[in-house]
């Protein structure tokens, strides 16, 4: 039996140093070692000796077992240091080749109008501000001094999640404003962008899904004189110094009096195109004097202020902006027509 160990030993020790992967050494271990391996079918002779020749065969086999067992951790060891060594050789970068070019994307043409519209705002001392697009109707409508029988309100221009109808996705981002009112005092100046959703079918000039940007100044002494000169100077910065802006009455709900903003075709400059249906002129946003009611219902005493708000479709500014004439343009992601911007 001693023989036996020996020669275990021996070509056990010489197979192990000359495996060559992780694989390899494994297998070797559990011919080796494992339950059902050499030295456990040699052990299992111990039966045959006598009790003086156990223990020293016992210690024997100890050794044998101890020296496969650090054999094998050292190769495994030098093992992992090779395979690191080649996978860094493999994954090595040469810094003198020219790198590849990456397609590089840019800001959507609806963006750029949007950024330029915050550049222009903030630059005339107003805040931006974001706000939540799942709304309370109380905010969507009643605060903005919308009554129930309000076409807007009905189930067929509006998302609701409710069967009461008092909470639904805002379809306007007038909301911002009020609680723009309920937490701060005046004076205020803020302009709110974001999207808004109504149920109104896809076609060149409507989408279920648009955005809106929405302003609003309160403070004491605040006239309708301060909402043309503001509204004016826009779009002047926004379409070129040479645009002409005319002011039309009209009806908003959160405002009296009221007003629509219409420029000048760009186009024909005022003489009546296809672009403007023949008329001269392009509607820009609707604007006014805050309802004295509404200031009142978010806790604003109009006796003491007066304010003016505004809000304009998104879209509609990126299609004057940049001339295109299809709505669903500006959603399709088409590759072809964004690259133009």
């Amino acid at each position: 039996m001693k023989e036996l160990l020996r020669e275990l030993r021996e070509r056990s020790l010489a197979a192990i140093s000359g495996a060559d992967s992780a694989e390899v050494l494994e297998g070797l271990r559990v011919q080796f070692l494992g339950k059902k391996g050499e030295l456990t079918a040699v052990l299992k002779q111990m039966g045959k000796l006598s009790p003086e020749e156990r223990p020293a065969m016992g210690q024997l086999a100890n050794e044998v077992r101890a020296a496969l067992e650090r054999t094998i951790d050292e190769k495994r060891a030098a093992l992992a240091d090779a395979a690191l060594r080649l996978r860094l050789e493999s994954e090595a970068v040469d810094v003198t080749i020219p790198g590849e070019a990456h397609r590089m994307g840019h800001r959507h043409p609806m963006y750029v109008v949007l950024d330029e519209i915050k550049d222009i705002f903030i630059g005339m001392g107003f805040e931006v501000v974001e706000d939540r697009e799942v709304e309370l109707a109380e905010y969507n409508f009643d605060k903005l001094n919308e009554q129930p029988n309000h076409p807007a309100r009905e189930w067929t221009d509006t998302f609701y999640f409710t069967e009461d109808s008092s909470i639904l996705l805002r379809t306007q981002t007038s909301p911002m404003q009020i609680h723009v009112m309920e937490r701060q005092k005046p004076p205020i100046r803020m302009v709110a962008p974001g999207r808004v959703y109504r149920k109104d079918e896809v076609d060149a000039t409507h989408s279920p899904m648009f955005h809106q940007v929405e302003g609003m100044v309160i403070d004491k002494n605040v006239t309708m004189a301060d909402l043309k000169g503001t509204l004016d100077q826009v779009a002047k910065r926004l379409y070129g110094a040479d645009t002409v802006t005319r002011f039309r009455p009209h009806h908003f709900p959160f405002t009296e009096p009221s007003c629509e903003m219409d420029i000048q075709c760009y186009k024909c400059k005022g003489k009546g195109c296809p672009t403007c249906k023949g008329e001269g002129w392009i509607e820009l946003l609707g604007a006014g004097m805050i309802h004295p009611k509404v200031l009142r219902m978010s806790g604003i005493d109009p006796d003491v202020y007066s304010g003016w708000a505004f809000g304009f479709g998104l879209e509609r500014m990126a299609m004057a902006r940049f001339k295109i004439s299809d709505l669903r343009l500006i959603f399709e992601n088409d590759v072809r027509f964004l690259e133009q911007f």
